[in-house]
């Protein structure tokens, strides 16, 4: 899977919409779900919205470590994520929006963090796997941000095989679209059945052939990116 800047770039203005409703990301946006372990509560920050019971903590901790502008001040709280809960600590969160909106090291530590964590592998999974179509690659780079990668239980809902197993890539990729969206759709948490817009702008793109990505721009939930 080889892609060019602009189309990484594209897929990022994507998933931003996705996750925060603009092309170049909220860092500082914050929202609470109950989607943690067993439903509990639990904070999403940043440009594509780590978790507070996933992979927060490893951001933070890399924050606290650039020495920004908040780094001291969110040190105390650097392994206490994940292990105490925060969503009511109003100064855990004030200090997560400071950071996201104010500081310049922390946006960069975010862009870091979401490539290395998120992007990078969805890529090699994609390599690996022998996809080469840019918009398969974005549903698969969503799959990662929003369901940390591709989920066996959707992929035992379809026969077909991916490419590195001798299956045809367009049907692969169309057949997990459908699942995935009939998977949200039927999700017992009210919170990811709303997330069908994510492979709602994907079988658009699929009925439109746009597999190459160059019929601009795709509407993201309402979002036009080019």
């Amino acid at each position: 899977m080889k892609l060019t800047t602009k189309q990484k770039s594209l897929l990022e203005k994507v998933v931003n919409v996705f996750e925060t409703g603009t092309t170049t990301g909220n860092y500082s946006a914050i929202a609470i779900y109950s989607d943690g372990p067993n439903d509990i509560k639990q904070i999403t920050y940043g440009r594509s919205q780590t978790t507070e019971y996933g992979n927060l903590r490893e951001l933070v901790n890399k924050y606290v470590a650039a020495n920004g502008l908040y780094s001291k001040k969110l040190k105390p709280f650097s392994e206490k994520v994940g292990t105490i809960p925060l969503t009511d600590d109003a100064t855990f969160k004030d200090l997560l929006k400071k950071a996201g909106k104010e500081d310049a090291i922390m946006r960069k530590v975010q862009d870091e963090f979401f490539d290395n964590r998120y992007y990078k592998p969805a890529l090699k999974w994609a390599t690996d796997n022998d996809f080469i179509l840019p918009l398969s690659a974005l549903i698969i780079y969503d799959s990662y941000i929003h369901s940390g990668g591709i989920l066996w239980v959707i992929r035992g809902m379809f026969p077909e095989n991916p490419p590195n197993s001798g299956g045809n890539e367009i049907e692969w990729t169309t057949a997990y679209v459908n699942a995935r969206h009939n998977w949200l759709s039927n999700h017992p948490r009210e919170s990811v059945r709303k997330t069908i817009y994510r492979t709602q702008c994907f079988k658009n793109e699929i009925a439109k052939g746009n597999w190459t990505l160059e019929q601009l721009p795709i509407n993201a939930n309402g979002v036009k990116v080019s």
